[in-house]
């Protein structure tokens, strides 16, 4: 998260060359809601609640549909 922030800022008219970045950071949300999804218990599941899991890590179902854009 900080490198990409750290790109962000420095490409502020270029938000593309950071995708590398995003992708790194949307792969990393994926498997912590995958794992969340597998421990059964640890999380309630209902979706509300799916921001508490990171600050980082936007909601579930937006991580899906970005990576499924941005194979």
């Amino acid at each position: 998260a900080c490198a990409l922030q750290t790109c962000i800022s420095a490409n502020t008219y270029s938000p593309e060359k950071c995708d590398a970045h995003l992708k790194r950071l949307y792969q990393c949300c994926s498997k912590l809601y995958q794992d969340r999804a597998e421990s059964n218990g640890t999380e309630r599941g209902n979706g509300s609640d799916q921001e508490s899991i990171s600050t980082a890590c936007p909601m579930q179902k937006v991580v899906e549909r970005w990576l499924k854009r941005h194979p």
